[in-house]
């Protein structure tokens, strides 16, 4: 007790402080989202997110040395589905030849080390900007996991290491394990979004792949249907615990800042690999506010990764990552 101990001594000095950090940030901690157009020689910068872009896959070859060269080894996919191929089947999902297969096979080609995973959900593909197929004013759970299943093989055939379904359907972790594994593609693993909320923080990112819900007669205006109700916490054990027991091997919680109660909750209650997704909405605020000059950018930035691990993350999935890093290795 005081004046015996003095909890000061030990944040004396930065070689102290350092010396006795319980949070440490690496490469290793970090799974970086790309985002993927067809086309040639195109990196577009994304408007509501500043200085993150689309690339055509010519372009996305250096990127993806670039990460590696980081010390970045895990990539998420998303692909921008030009509107003449969207509909309400997602039957470009399943095209063997389609933009999400081809950037699989562009990241291992050009960097078979790397860790790929991709996003599982319809919004991209689909006419009405929903993760799942619509029948009669609603989206229809089974019939969406029957596809999504689908979509989870043919991504596996082109050579990803992980599926990672968005989308929230009941039952798909399971419809996607039992898919993947009639399919010989035993070692192919599942990072779910086990506790992905219908929040407001995803605006930046529905631009950058134009998947926001379509406002028409008779379609759901939002996805509160299926993505969870940001009022609950309770409700994110069971739908974790079920993702766990349907063969998830990574669990994660979406958005991020907002939902640190939720990771601790997720970490005190399941020894698995958690996820975090630091949204887009999260990017672009502290870009505006640094743009502003009202909050130093690099300092928060690494303030915010660190709150996330220290919530309980393994890994985190980050539009900062490639800033961080480069931070880190200054």
């Amino acid at each position: 007790m005081f004046p015996i101990r003095r909890n000061r001594r030990l944040r004396t000095s930065e070689a102290v402080r350092g010396l006795v950090r319980e949070t440490i940030i690496t490469p290793n901690d970090f799974l970086v989202p790309l985002f993927v157009v067809e086309g040639n020689g195109i990196k577009e910068e994304i408007a509501s997110m500043p200085n993150y872009y689309r690339y055509s896959l010519d372009l996305l070859k250096d990127e993806v040395k670039l990460l590696w060269n980081l010390g970045l080894k895990s990539v998420l996919l998303f692909v921008k589905v030009p509107n003449n191929l969207k509909d309400n089947k997602g039957a470009e999902a399943l095209n063997p030849d389609g933009l999400m297969q081809r950037a699989i096979k562009t990241v291992k080609d050009v960097c078979p080390g790397m860790l790929v995973m991709t996003d599982v959900a319809l919004d991209p593909f689909s006419s009405y900007g929903h993760d799942g197929i619509i029948e009669n004013g609603k989206i229809i759970n089974d019939r969406t996991v029957e596809v999504l299943a689908e979509m989870s093989i043919s991504h596996a055939e082109a050579g990803a290491d992980f599926v990672a379904p968005s989308d929230m359907m009941d039952g798909r972790i399971l419809g996607i394990r039992e898919g993947l594994d009639q399919s010989n593609f035993i070692d192919v693993g599942i990072m779910s979004y086990s506790a992905k909320y219908a929040s407001a923080f995803y605006g930046p990112f529905r631009d950058a792949l134009d998947s926001a819900p379509v406002d028409m007669i008779d379609v759901p205006k939002d996805k509160k249907t299926y993505q969870m109700d940001y009022a609950n916490r309770d409700e994110a054990i069971r739908e974790t615990e079920m993702d766990i027991n349907e063969g998830a091997d990574i669990v994660m919680v979406k958005p991020g800042l907002s939902y640190l109660d939720i990771v601790r909750d997720i970490r005190n209650n399941f020894e698995i690999p958690i996820a975090v997704y630091q949204v887009s909405g999260e990017y672009a605020m502290l870009k505006a506010a640094a743009e502003k000059g009202w909050l130093d950018h690099d300092t928060v930035m690494l303030e915010q990764i660190t709150s996330i691990k220290r919530a309980g993350a393994d890994i985190i999935a980050s539009y900062f990552a490639k800033d961080v890093v480069k931070l880190l290795n200054r």
